[in-house]
């Protein structure tokens, strides 16, 4: 039986390779962006199968229209993906407090917005499956990304506690952990804030590592489908190489430390 998605972020990177893989096996996708007519293309290729939906994450109003517009059209809602995003480079002390805002009005309460506006929909069904493209950055963090990892630690325990709360509907929820990829992240989508010279060597440092060639996300596709297509749903899934290799260091770490601090932990307690 073929799905209804609803995808943000269609126009370019992950969010056009979801919205591909969807069309291609023949599901339909209520598909949005900011500026609808990069989705004309989508349209000429696959017609009515597709609806596209001009959409600012950011406007609560507009969100809970456009979801309503697909759910009317489709008849029905099956997977909602969050994917719609975008950058923020900067040291904790070099971002301005709009910039932080920014960053959270669309990673975390754009995703916030979305996710109220379906659970009716969802739950009146009994059934679908809300993702939330989160990333390594929301497991990890690096220098200068403070903001950045800020909107997808929030987004993390988000919907770890909504996972929880909704499964009892039927409805799945899975966080998508990518790695990095040669996308428009760090490209014209990202802001920048203005850098101090005390930070440079972080800066040069974070300059050298992304230097290094990145894969496209070619499989993207391939790789959402089993995730939407699974009996049981992962909560958490890496897409990529990468965060296979950064965070088992990451949690050797966390655990050696808790274990060193023990100590201190019982004390807390008076013991």
């Amino acid at each position: 039986m073929s799905k209804v998605w609803f995808v943000t972020g269609s126009s370019k990177g992950f969010g056009r390779q979801f919205v591909l893989a969807a069309l291609e096996r023949g599901d339909k996708v209520a598909a949005t962006a900011r500026d609808v007519d990069t989705l004309s293309d989508l349209v000429e290729s696959y017609g009515d199968a597709v609806l596209p939906l001009q959409l600012d994450v950011t406007d609560r109003e507009q969100v809970f229209a456009a979801v309503n517009k697909a759910h009317e059209n489709f008849g029905r809602l099956d997977v909602v993906i969050n994917n719609a995003g975008y950058g923020l480079f900067g040291t904790v002390e070099e971002i301005t407090e709009q910039q932080l805002r920014d960053q959270l009005e669309t990673n975390l309460f754009g995703v916030f917005h979305v996710t109220q506006a379906v659970l009716p929909i969802l739950r009146d069904q009994g059934s679908g499956h809300i993702i939330q493209i989160s990333t390594i950055g929301g497991v990890a963090a690096f220098p200068t990304l403070g903001g950045y990892h800020a909107s997808k630690w929030a987004l993390e325990g988000l919907t770890e506690a909504l996972a929880q709360e909704v499964a009892g509907f039927g409805i799945k929820v899975t966080l998508v952990e990518p790695g990095g990829f040669a996308t428009d992240w760090n490209g014209a989508s990202a802001v920048v804030a203005d850098a101090l010279p005390a930070y440079q060597p972080a800066h040069d440092a974070m300059a050298s590592a992304a230097g290094r060639p990145q894969p496209k996300p070619v499989g993207f596709g391939s790789a959402i489908l089993k995730v939407v297509d699974a009996e049981k749903a992962p909560l958490r899934v890496f897409f990529g190489e990468q965060p296979t290799q950064i965070a088992p260091h990451i949690y050797e770490q966390r655990l050696a430390e808790w274990a060193e601090w023990a100590p201190v932990s019982r004390e807390a307690e008076g013991k």
